[in-house]
């Protein structure tokens, strides 16, 4: 199991190196890829990226429940890209696995287009809409930097089940 890194690790503000297709056929790859899903899992995440775990490159993973009627199992991005396929975009609340308890207001393209890899470095290309896009927004954002709070409104803090406090950006160690 990897470990989840927390604001203010300055890993979760760079940008992250593409990887390369030797280090896609590397052991030591294949390893840290297949540790991604059960991380998230345990986390009970819908999405997590490398720098989440202390690794600059450019991977993430989404879980299976982000897309129940598209995925069958969790999905490995590796040097993913997207770009809008709509003007639409639809405000939501997201949280992050880095920046525990805090969640926000965040607006999203509702249908995006993806061109990554998979994890055997084969060439992945899908449209995703609503969540599964919402998610593959997210962690990519991860993936150059920029947490959710930095485009996020309305954010706060849950306490405890019954309480939240309202929080600001600068209120956070970023």
């Amino acid at each position: 199991m990897l470990s989840i890194i927390t604001i203010p690790n300055k890993i979760l503000k760079a940008e992250t190196a593409l990887v390369t297709p030797e280090t896609i056929a590397s052991a030591d790859f294949g390893m840290f890829a297949n540790e991604l899903s059960p991380t998230m899992r345990a986390a009970r995440g819908v999405g997590l990226a490398a720098p989440q775990v202390n690794a600059g490159i450019s991977v993430c993973v989404i879980s299976k429940d982000a897309a129940p009627n598209m995925l069958k199992e969790d999905l490995v991005l590796i040097n993913p890209v997207w770009i809008k396929l709509s003007k639409k975009e639809v405000i939501d609340a997201e949280g992050c696995l880095s920046i525990p308890n805090v969640y926000g207001d965040v607006s999203r393209y509702k249908k995006i287009y993806v061109d990554a890899l998979d994890i055997m470095g084969k060439p992945l290309s899908f449209d995703a809409t609503d969540f599964f896009a919402r998610v593959i927004q997210h962690e990519v954002d991860h993936l150059h930097g920029v947490l959710f709070v930095e485009k996020a409104t309305n954010m706060y803090r849950v306490l405890s089940e019954d309480e939240s406090e309202p929080v600001r950006l600068q209120d956070l160690s970023i």
